[in-house]
Parts: structure tokens; sequence; C-alpha cells
């Protein structure tokens, strides 16, 4: 009796708790309402089982409960219960999946006049590429990913010539236009997924994936990947922001005119009223957002995946094997463009290698040296 007073009061507990969560569906902001229709199906049949089974359950402890004077009766079978659980349970599948495969043919089916973007996802950061002014995007292959050519556009290509590439894992959209977003990654399984829009799609390497929606609301949303892409996956993240047409266009218009498009470079101080140290660190800043460094290394003394940033250049570090060396502009560079050459104790050999110029890496120096208040060490003494 008592075990069944507990499954009726879990039952109680859990509509009640669905009923009264905060924790609920944030406010939609695309055209993707379907999904969340689907979702409300499934968890409603779901949930009329889980009170079906637990109220039978209850019922069966209640009713064949041991009394004196009573005698369990066997049957081997009942065919025609047996038929009425099998098409339940038929039905009731049926159901749950049938909405699901609808929606997601739609999904991945976009209108004719959707515009087109492209998202690069690699360990652990994004990319976007738009089309420039003749609406087409070029060609791509990993053959020609290079420091210089990190999406690895076809330069044989006209197409491709005139694309808008953001280095930077910001994107905007214009507001209740439709999109169609192809989805490339460049090294593991990724998953593009804004909640807010209710639409996520895995990113496979070797091949391009798609899905289109249609922004209902303006503002701005965070892209998170919705698969375990490694031990930087939790800080793989990025915005989407949707203007206004009026704004939208000033921001494509900023793309095409080649102006930056990371936060930290937009901030930035233009170069003619910047010293040459001051714009090499924000070029640095600018670097350690799009090329995903941030995803491991913190601009604090805290330290992640990788060392804090802040007051290490300068320090003795220790190294795997009980050496120490000195964090100068040789040290920086070297684990910068051979990253597991030398192993700092305590962390893992797993940070990838970042296809940089030699200035790009000048400016990441720049910027890490930026975030210690301590004089130039003099590298004699490495």
């Amino acid at each position: 009796m008592a075990l069944a007073i507990v499954l009726i009061v879990l039952v109680i507990a859990a509509i009640l708790f669905h009923a009264l969560s905060p924790w609920w569906y944030t406010p939609l902001a695309s055209n993707w309402g379907l999904i969340d229709t689907t979702l409300a199906i499934t968890l409603l049949i779901t949930g009329a089982v889980f009170v079906a089974v637990n109220v039978f359950i209850a019922y069966c402890l209640v009713r064949f409960r041991r009394r004196d004077g009573h005698r369990a009766a066997y049957q081997p079978g009942n065919r025609k219960l047996e038929l009425w659980l099998i098409g339940l349970t038929a039905i009731g599948i049926a159901a749950m999946l049938a909405p699901g495969l609808f929606v997601y043919a739609d999904l991945i089916r976009a209108p004719p006049q959707a515009a087109v973007i492209e998202v690069v996802g690699q360990q652990w950061q994004w990319r976007f590429r738009l089309p420039g002014h003749d609406g087409r995007l070029g060609s791509t292959d990993v053959r020609f990913i290079s420091p210089a050519n990190p999406f690895g556009q076809n330069p044989a290509d006209p197409r491709g010539r005139d694309d808008v590439l953001i280095n930077a894992p910001e994107v905007h959209l214009p507001v209740n236009q439709p999109v169609k977003i192809l989805l490339r990654s460049q090294d593991v399984l990724h998953d593009f997924f804004v909640q807010p829009f209710r639409t996520r799609m895995n990113l496979v390497p070797g091949m391009v994936t798609s899905l289109w929606l249609t922004p209902t609301k303006t503002g701005r949303f965070e892209i998170l990947c919705a698969q375990l892409c490694g031990v930087g996956h939790a800080n793989m993240r990025g915005y989407v922001v949707v203007d206004d047409e009026t704004a939208y266009r000033a921001w494509l218009d900023k793309q095409q005119a080649g102006v930056a498009t990371s936060p930290s470079a937009a901030t930035a101080k233009p170069e003619t009223a910047a010293t040459p140290g001051a714009t090499l660190v924000s070029q640095g800043q600018a670097l350690a957002q799009s090329k995903g460094c941030v995803a491991c290394h913190s601009p604090t003394t805290s330290s992640g995946v990788g060392p804090g940033w802040q007051d290490l250049y300068g320090k003795r570090e220790r190294l795997a094997g009980g050496k120490t060396a000195l964090v100068d502009d040789v040290y920086l560079k070297e684990a910068i463009t051979a990253p597991n050459a030398t192993l700092v104790d305590g962390f893992q050999p797993i940070m990838p290698k970042a296809e940089l110029s030699d200035q790009e890496v000048n400016a990441l120096i720049a910027y890490i040296k930026s975030l210690s208040g301590k004089p130039a060490a003099n590298t004699a003494q490495r």
C-alpha cells in the first residue's frame, strides 16, 4: 500500500512540476513554432503513458495485494489484450514520429526566395560567409585552406571573389526574411543551435548540410554548439544579430567595404588615431576572438583548458617534466605556432594548430603581453 501511495504522489508531483515550473521554452524568435508543437505532442503522449503506467501499477498493488483467503490466478496469455497493447503502442509511436518527419522535411526545404549564408564550424569557433553583389557563393575545398584562405575558397571560381567573409563569431540577419543556412565543419562534428530559433543542424566533416528559417524578432541571440566537439566545446559560442532592414543594410555595406566585423575591432579606434602598438594589440584581441583562442584561454589569471593570459607574460612557467621556462616573445611564438612542442605542467597536449601568418602571431603576442603589468622580460634569462 505504501508503494502505491508513493507512485501516486510521484505522478501528481511530476504533473505539478511541469505545470508550475519556471523552466519552459524561451520566447520564439523564428517561424518554427511547429517545432514547439511537435515537442508538445511528444511531451503529452509520453506524459500520458507515464501517468497511465504508474496509476496501473498502483491499482495492481492495491487490487492484488496479499489477503487471507485469496489465491493468485495463473493466466498464461491474453491474445486480445496483447493486440490492444500492440495497437496502442504503434499508434503512440507513430503520433510522436510523424509530426517530426514532416517538420524536418520543411526545415531542409528552403523557399526559393531565401537568401543564403554559410556557417563554418571549427574547434572552437564560428565563421560566416555571405554572397557578394552577384548573390552567389563561390565554391570551396579543403585543399585551399591556408592562413590566407581560412574558408578554403576556390581561387579559380569568379563567383567567390566578392564573397563577404566574417572571420568572427557574430553574424547579422535581416528580420522577417527567409534565410537558407549552409553548414560546413573543418574538423569534427559540430551542431549549429540557436535556441530562440528552435532550429539546429549538425555540421558534418566532408559534407554540406542546411536548414532555413525566418527570424521574426530583432535582437542578439546566442549560438551554441550542441554536439560535444572537444574540451573547449562549452566555449564554442557566437551570436546572431537580427536587424531591421536599415540596420542590416548598413552592417552589410560595412562588411562589403572590408570593415572588420569582430566586436573588438568594431570598437577599436581608427588606425590613423592609434599608435602602432595599440593597433597591434587590438588586432590580437580580435584574433583571439575570431580564432577561438578565448574558448580555452581566459584574459584573466583563471586557467581553463589552457593557462590564463593575464600576467602570463614575464612569468616562469613550470613545464611537464619539471623544467621551467620564461614566458617571453620566443616562448609565446613557439606555443602558438607549435602548440604541443612544449607542454605546461598540468595541461593536456590538446591545443589544435591554428593557421596564422607571422603578423597575426605577433598581434596575438602583443595582446597577451598587454594583459600583463610586468615589464618586458630579458630573453637572455630564459
